[in-house]
């Protein structure tokens, strides 16, 4: 009874992880679903488009970076919840709204909101699990709690699991405008937003009661015995922020997560770009290449967690190297191939399977390694510290994401798309090989015990 008890809660917090997601993905696209309704109804040119995205993107950079260190310091169930609360209620001022000035400074305000939603997920991953077990000495009379680990899900079950709360957005993303269109058949856009704001509003308070920060919080006790102050551990077990930041690892996955994302973002972003000006393809061609890359992304997440899981079941953690970096290296290589035939291959005349196949091959490829170098960093890094490790090298990622954005366009502009992409492709190239070469380097970051020292 007390197993099936513990599986229930670790089914109800991920399963609200889950939907809160979701509605937090969802509610971050609202009004680019409802854009074109929106145009209809107020003068909008693309400046005032591009002012009011471009608010939500900066927030939610700085957000998640600040949500990533407040998680280490903060209840995560709080965090998540009032971050779903502050989305819902900015959805349903926004459908009030009809200003510029009110459109980005609302929007504005739901990129921080949306920055606080996946770090509490990372956190509640890894929280301390324990379970109930028939004592040894006094029988089936005498029941014992057992610590298992680290985390409310094993260590070799982490990346599946993040994983797949990953496939979130991938759901939110692509129902978000089939959603939309069918609501905007009976309801104009601001019924749209005001419906989706208050689901959040209602969910974020089911969120709040369902989600759990610890297995203490549900009855599961922890009979290790703890400092008695603090609930993280003595000084000498935590590791300090400096400690984290001196970890050279830190800063190789940081540096690999950059061009990743980056490289994913210059294909998500100008792909479609490239194959109708200097392919000669359709646009319909452009759209299903986008859509093939969507759901390569959503099987390669799920695949990247679920194999690296096994690798980490099969050989186990160590100070140095990790069993994911095979998988991790496997894919990145493929980004590199999988880019080099698109740019050198696709041509006005090529089969449109063809270009479909590179598009989920390089989805699979990509989105694959974004999901392995945040489980990495979190598992690689101190619990007392894991907020804000993955909130470090989510901010490069961010980082990289920008560089695909106007420093990308303008070598395109300068030279062309073609070349851009070559320019993409060596620095994924690049960094695949670098990566290779420090594969086997120390990666548990942060302080190591002295015995290990």
């Amino acid at each position: 009874m007390a197993g099936k008890s513990y599986g229930y809660y670790q089914f109800v917090i991920f399963a609200a992880m889950y939907v809160g997601y979701t509605l937090y993905y969802f509610n971050r696209k609202t009004f680019s679903f409802v854009m074109p309704s929106v145009m209809e109804e107020i003068d909008l040119d693309k400046d005032d488009l591009g002012l009011i995205t471009s608010s939500q993107s900066a927030a939610y950079a700085i957000s998640k970076f600040v949500s990533g260190v407040l998680s280490d310091q903060m209840s995560a169930r709080w965090l998540f919840s009032s971050g779903l609360l502050l989305v819902g209620v900015v959805n349903v001022v926004f459908s009030w709204s009809s200003t510029v000035a009110l459109f980005a400074g609302l929007w504005f305000l739901n990129g921080l909101a949306q920055g606080l939603g996946w770090p509490p997920c990372g956190k509640v991953l890894r929280k301390k699990q324990f379970r109930l077990s028939v004592c040894p000495i006094h029988g089936a009379g005498r029941q014992v709690a057992l610590r298992l680990g680290d985390e409310w899900f094993e260590p070799s079950q982490f990346g599946t699991w993040w994983a797949v709360l990953s496939t979130s957005m991938n759901l939110a993303g692509g129902l978000g405008p089939i959603v939309a269109a069918l609501m905007a058949l009976s309801y104009d856009w601001r019924t749209t937003l005001a419906l989706s704001g208050s689901v959040c509003v209602v969910t974020s308070v089911g969120c709040l009661l369902l989600i759990k920060n610890e297995p203490s919080d549900v009855g599961l006790p922890n009979i290790e015995p703890g400092p008695k102050k603090g609930k993280r551990g003595s000084p000498s077990e935590d590791s300090t922020l400096a400690e984290l930041l001196l970890s050279p690892y830190l800063w190789v996955l940081s540096t690999g997560y950059l061009v990743v994302f980056g490289v994913k973002t210059c294909c998500t972003d100008w792909g479609q770009l490239f194959l109708i000006q200097e392919r000669g393809q359709s646009t319909f061609v452009g759209s299903s290449y986008m859509s093939a890359l969507e759901v390569g992304g959503l099987v390669g997440s799920i695949a990247a967690g679920f194999l690296s899981d096994r690798a980490v079941a099969r050989v186990g953690l160590s100070q140095y190297g990790n069993p994911r970096h095979a998988l991790l290296l496997s894919m990145m290589a493929g980004m590199s191939a999988s880019m080099y035939l698109f740019r050198a291959t696709v041509t006005s005349s090529s089969p449109k399977l063809w270009i479909l196949i590179l598009g989920a091959v390089f989805g699979f490829c990509s989105y694959g390694p974004i999901a392995l170098f945040g489980v990495i960093a979190n598992e690689s890094a101190p619990s007392n510290l894991c907020g804000t490790s993955h909130a470090i090298v989510a901010l490069m990622a961010n980082v990289g994401g920008f560089l695909a954005g106007l420093p990308f366009s303008t070598i395109a502009k300068h030279y062309s798309w073609g070349t851009a992409f070559w320019v993409a492709e060596l620095m994924c190239a690049a960094s695949t090989v670098a990566f290779f070469f420090l594969r086997n380097i120390r990666t548990k970051m942060g302080r190591l015990p002295k015995k290990v020292d």
